[in-house]
């Protein structure tokens, strides 16, 4: 399976809660902070919802 490493850009203050919540879903805390994920249709849904917020390449 591919792996896809996602990075918070952009901070989620001012944001829905649900953004914020999908941030807390993928494992993001911070700016900065990059995770590594499967890239199943979950997340690459998650990551399209919020994808103004994280940056994300193929690992």
């Amino acid at each position: 399976m591919k792996k896809i490493i996602i990075t918070q850009q952009r901070s989620a203050i001012n944001r829905t809660q649900r953004q914020k919540r999908t941030l807390v879903a993928l494992g993001l805390k911070g700016i900065g902070q990059s995770i590594e994920h499967d890239a199943t249709a979950n997340i690459l849904g998650m990551i399209k919802k919020v994808n103004h917020l994280v940056s994300f390449k193929e690992a």
